[in-house]
């Protein structure tokens, strides 16, 4: 099969994954207690009673789910996210308007990341069984261990806090600038170590197994250095399980970065879709649901794409 006809066939399989994202968070929302409009007569105790009945004829909500759903989807195939009701704006403009912030911060975990495990896991395969080898594991067991927001609190409290090497909140500058970027070094951190601890034990295992294989050992025979066995022939075929299991990582980066932009303040998309749930913005929920869902099935299709790369025999198994 061509690379061309298995990038087509992928992206045409991760369309119901979508479609299947939408359907059960749709359902969801519709299944817990409240709506949009109970959190707004709550707000305001002062509201007629007639006034929660008109309002929820006029956002719709009286309509069977189905009618609702429908709805929803045929403004999303124009390009209308729908409205939030709360602050009368629409949920795209909202949510382009976060993204960058929501972007970034996801940049920088996976720098940290991959600049940990990717090293990391080197090390520890090439001194398995050593010293090296055993802390490297502690590291990445820690690392998958501590919570987000239990790390975040406390590189706050001590690089920020007691030591005074960050600010403690966003500098409110430019998005690229060189504080922001400085102060966004504690938050990347967080979202990205249980990221690179996972990858690091990944790299371990996989770079292990290929050290064990008969290609290896005919490499040395041969006489080539232990860098050019390791760094040109290993690694490639390491990053093949490393790559695949990087793009299911990034769905915990996603969940992760909404406890990490409440713990830091971040005006992200995580700290406007825990607005959202708290106030039943439907619309605005779906958005960034939609869109986690829309960045996770491209980041496995980048995957998949990397990984026919690196073997082309996998494009014949699908």
């Amino acid at each position: 099969m061509s690379l061309q006809k298995y990038i087509l066939r992928r992206v045409l399989t991760s369309i119901p994954v979508l479609f299947g994202v939408s359907v059960v968070t749709f359902g969801i929302m519709h299944a817990a207690p409240g709506d949009v409009v109970s959190q707004m007569v709550a707000a305001n105790p002062n509201v007629p009673p007639g006034e929660s009945v008109r309002l929820r004829e006029e956002f719709g909500l009286n309509d069977p789910i189905w009618v609702q759903y429908l709805d929803w989807m045929q403004g999303i195939f124009t390009g209308d996210f729908g409205e939030v009701y709360s602050s009368s704006r629409s949920a795209d403009t909202i949510v382009m308007a976060r993204l960058p912030e929501t972007l970034l911060l996801g940049a920088f975990g996976w720098v940290f990341a991959i600049l940990i495990a990717v090293p990391g896991g080197i090390y520890a395969a090439v001194n398995k069984d050593e010293l090296g080898d055993d802390v490297s594991r502690f590291a990445a067991l820690s690392g998958i261990s501590i919570p987000n927001f239990w790390l975040g609190l406390m590189l706050m409290a001590i690089f920020a806090v007691q030591l005074d090497l960050f600010p403690t909140l966003d500098p409110q500058t430019g998005l690229l600038s060189r504080e922001m970027l400085w102060w966004l070094i504690l938050p990347g951190v967080t979202i990205g170590t249980a990221a690179s601890a996972n990858m690091m034990r990944i790299m371990r295992t996989s770079m292990a197994e290929e050290l064990n294989k008969e290609y290896v050992t005919a490499a040395r025979a041969k006489g080539l250095p232990e860098r050019t066995v390791i760094l040109k022939h290993v690694l490639r075929n390491s990053l093949i399980s490393v790559t695949t299991v990087a793009a299911f990582l990034t769905a915990s980066l996603v969940s992760g970065s909404v406890v990490v932009e409440v713990v830091f303040a971040w005006p992200g998309l995580g700290r406007e879709l825990v607005e959202a749930i708290q106030l039943r913005e439907i619309n605005l929920l779906m958005a960034i649901t939609l869109l986690t869902g829309a960045v996770v099935v491209l980041a496995n299709l980048l995957a998949d794409i990397v990984y026919a790369l690196l073997d082309p025999r996998i494009r014949d198994e699908y």
